[in-house]
């Protein structure tokens, strides 16, 4: 048997804590710092998807963790001048696993504070710079090369958690794990998402899917994977846009990641853009300002004059109705489910961000009025009778 000790467990108080395998060698080497119980938790979810994604897409792919849920997840799709712009690649020669990580650190970057970061592919200098600007608790990847170990090394004055996955192991197909002292046993979700598995039946009067639309789906549905249940995912030119996460209705989950969509791309109108920020203000300052501005709330900011302390000049308020005719030109978005959509109001709700395809498993009483509400949009559903739920 391999072990680790490890700090403590969840919470400070939960002493002892250790990570061990009853068979075999540990799947990771630490390479600098020390993670903790919740990392690993990140690191190890986090892992599977991307390799997932990689296996799926053929493409380099990232994610960004927090609490055992994907707060982004892309692949390695080049950046518009635009989204290099609010992802803050700055000056960086952007490498196809960059892009991939730019695009999980930005889909939202509020949740993706203190993050930790799962690769598909070896950790290159390009995607180690984009790192080394952002605040993250640690990475894992199948390797690193020298440049951008020694970048990485040097975050958090050297307590930068850096793990090394063995890309060739498979876990057990059987897995366990204990509440209040009780033992659980299932086997291990090795179901594999693909067009075939997952998107061949379509249910709706428009059978159309485009490779472009197919892919989003996949990716949106991989994500789903390895997210905390009840969860939906809105995918855009293959990358996440909004994960609704944990929540125990299925209409919040889509309002959750609706509104988190529309978030990522109200920061791409000229309103946002244009503002006319302080030099000194640190990029976190920055997106939750920008959050700030984009939300009801920023006239009641503007009387209260606390624009002083972020911009040189007064920005002109986005205006609800602005706002509103920013995000209805957001369109080609893909959305995934990871159970049953019991009502068409998730449908409803789901076009006002853009959404034109659909994958989820069906089997709700009320498929007929979600079917029907797909149809009055003209948008593409499949039921694949696959549930994701993930806990």
């Amino acid at each position: 048997m391999t072990e680790m000790e490890l700090k403590y467990g969840c919470n400070p108080n939960q002493k002892p804590s250790r990570v061990f395998m009853e068979e075999g060698e540990l799947p990771f080497t630490v390479l600098n710092g020390k993670p903790g119980f919740i990392n690993l938790l990140d690191a190890f979810n986090g892992w599977q998807l991307v390799k997932e994604l990689k296996e799926a897409t053929g493409m380099p792919a990232a994610t960004s963790f927090k609490h055992v849920s994907p707060a982004g997840a892309a692949i390695g799709r080049p950046l518009s001048d635009t989204l290099k712009k609010i992802y803050y690649t700055d000056d960086v020669e952007l490498t196809p696993l960059a892009c991939a990580y730019a695009r999980a650190r930005g889909a939202d970057r509020m949740s993706s504070f203190g993050d930790f970061i799962s690769l598909s592919d070896k950790c290159d200098k390009a995607t180690a710079l984009l790192i080394k600007k952002e605040v993250s608790d640690g990475i894992i990847a199948p390797g690193y090369d020298d440049d951008a170990l020694e970048i990485l090394k040097a975050k958090k004055k050297g307590g930068y958690c850096v793990l090394q996955v063995n890309p060739d192991y498979v876990p057990a197909a059987t897995e366990k794990k204990q509440v209040f002292g009780v033992t659980f046993e299932q086997g291990h979700n090795f179901i594999k998402i693909d067009e075939q598995s997952a998107l061949s039946n379509i249910v709706t009067d428009n059978k159309e899917l485009s490779k472009e639309e197919k892919d989003n789906l996949i990716i949106s549905l991989i994500v789903l994977k390895y997210t905390q249940s009840n969860s939906v995912c809105y995918v855009k030119d293959g990358q996440a846009i909004g994960i609704g996460a944990g929540q125990q209705s299925r209409i919040h989950c889509t309002r959750l990641a609706g509104d988190k969509a529309d978030k990522w791309w109200l920061r791409q109108a000229p309103q946002v853009l244009g503002l006319d920020f302080k030099a000194d203000i640190k990029r976190a300052d920055r997106d939750n300002t920008i959050d700030v501005y984009t939300s009801d709330d920023y006239e009641d900011v503007l009387a209260e004059g606390v624009w002083q302390n972020f911009f040189n000049t007064k920005p002109a308020v986005f205006t609800r109705e602005e706002r509103k005719a920013w995000i209805a030109k957001n369109t080609d978005v893909a959305l995934g489910s990871d159970a049953f959509f019991p009502f068409g109001d998730n449908i409803e709700r789901a076009h006002r961000s853009g959404v034109k395809v659909i994958a989820q498993p069906g089997g709700s009483v009320r498929d007929d009025n979600v079917i029907e509400t797909a149809n009055k949009y003209n948008m593409t559903m499949c039921f694949n009778g696959i549930r994701l739920f993930h806990h």
